[in-house]
């Protein structure tokens, strides 16, 4: 699942390309993907230009010129590119929109997992994902006094913790193992029993790991792409992830790979020692 920073990447992306473009004509090709009719979403969004698109969490958000907002959820495959006019669909195209200047925005989506939600503008929170979504992995947002009171009120798994969506925004399996790797936490660890100073090390971890992310256009280890069709980058600098029986690079100990939160989880024996917890 393309987590936070192929998110934003695909958001800066759409943004250079489809910006200021006008609505033509939208073609709908799996009905199932979206929350309101193929006719409403026609009705609603043709003529209309994309004024912005933002992005909250793994959620990218497409601002129209009549105060309407498409939410957009890749989920597991989803992505979005930009084709000339007329070229042949894939079988996994399921929504086009037909831009003026010759254009078509594709969204694709191999599981059909995908979805999108037509509302109004300002009313993101009517959403159940979105409207529970808890802080950007920012210097801003992700404060260290928000992130010690939900810390210590939580008694579960520290990865499961960071996974839930409802804490902190876009965090997804592979940046769950990296962060808790650089912070030498255990992915088991009980999420309350984390002293102050790795609460610090592990929201520092986490603000410069995402934003180093973004900045290497993101990961890449099935099939994601942004929106000019490129892989990522980010996959070249991951320390854990995706590395069991290799050695680590802090201590040479063979990673190990086990089940959290139905989640393959990496981690380093060594570096990341299990603490004694009493659930």
């Amino acid at each position: 699942m393309p987590e936070l920073p192929e998110v934003e990447t695909v958001r800066q992306g759409l943004t250079q390309l489809v910006k200021g473009s006008h609505i033509n004509s939208i073609d709908v090709l799996y009905p199932k993907m979206i929350n309101v009719s193929p006719e409403k979403l026609k009705v609603t969004l043709t003529n209309q230009k994309i004024e912005k698109i933002d992005r909250r969490g793994k959620y990218l958000l497409f601002r129209f010129s009549n105060g309407m907002t498409l939410v957009s959820h890749l989920r597991m495959e989803g992505k979005y590119d930009v084709e000339p006019e007329g070229t042949e669909p894939t079988k996994h195209t399921h929504v086009i929109f037909h831009l003026d200047g010759g254009r078509e925005l594709r969204y694709k989506d191999s599981r059909k997992f995908g979805r999108m939600y037509l509302i109004k503008n300002g009313d993101e929170h009517t959403l159940s994902g979105l409207g529970t979504i808890g802080p950007e992995p920012t210097k801003e947002d992700l404060t260290f006094g928000y992130m010690k009171s939900i810390m210590n009120k939580a008694r579960g798994k520290i990865k499961p913790f960071l996974l839930n969506q409802s804490n902190i925004a876009g965090l997804g399996n592979i940046y769950c193992d990296e962060v808790l790797w650089l912070s030498k936490i255990h992915p088991e660890t009980i999420t309350n029993t984390i002293p102050d100073n790795q609460i610090m090390d592990l929201r520092s971890n986490i603000i410069e790991e995402i934003k180093m992310a973004i900045k290497g256009h993101g990961t890449t280890v099935h099939s994601y792409s942004n929106a000019f069709g490129e892989a990522g980058q980010f996959q070249n600098q991951l320390h854990v992830y995706g590395k069991a029986g290799k050695p680590c690079e802090r201590c040479g100990t063979s990673f190990e790979k086990i089940r959290v939160a139905q989640r393959g989880t990496t981690f380093c024996p060594k570096c990341q020692k299990q603490v004694s917890n009493n659930d």
